[in-house]
């Protein structure tokens, strides 16, 4: 069994890491970590800078999954991209084909630190933005990809998910 797991090393995406260990441990499936840093589409130094920090770490936070879940006794790789994430998970699913998608649902719960308050608001008005024009990453794939989509509710513990026998 294959598994894509869409992985940008947020909250939420380790909320989905944790479900796929809970859920599909037993099978012990191979699953590829797609991240995508998204390119922030100016020409100055400061963006460039900016764009090899996220990079930077967005490759260290997925690496540290991938060995997290091979320390778990999974079979896993990593897979990089730069660009829309929606198209880019779309295309690695296509090239691909995974038996399952896996990604975390967009919720409103920010990543912890002392501009939690303000990533909270930030999100929740991109959040609304999103759905004004271009809809989520998740209904996004929904629509398009041609794997099974598993979409991992962020607001419930990974420990309460169970996988159906």
């Amino acid at each position: 069994m294959e598994i894509m797991l869409a992985y940008d090393h947020s909250r939420n995406a380790r909320i989905a890491l944790g479900a796929i260990q809970q859920m599909f441990g037993p099978l012990k499936p191979s699953v590829t970590l797609v991240s995508v840093v998204e390119d922030i589409g100016s020409a100055t130094s400061g963006a460039d800078e900016l764009f090899t920090e996220q990079y930077q770490d967005q490759k260290a936070g997925v690496e540290a999954a991938a060995a997290e879940l091979m320390a778990a006794g999974f079979d896993a790789k990593v897979m990089l991209a730069e660009g829309d994430a929606r198209k880019m998970i779309l295309r690695a699913t296509e090239e691909r084909q995974p038996d399952l998608l896996v990604m975390a649902r967009h919720s409103h719960h920010a990543d912890g630190g002392p501009l939690g308050f303000i990533t909270k608001k930030l999100d929740a008005l991109v959040e609304e933005f999103d759905h004004m024009t271009f809809g989520s990453v998740s209904a996004f794939l929904a629509r398009r990809a041609k794997c099974p989509i598993l979409i991992i509710p962020t607001h419930v513990p990974a420990s309460s998910m169970q996988a159906a026998e």
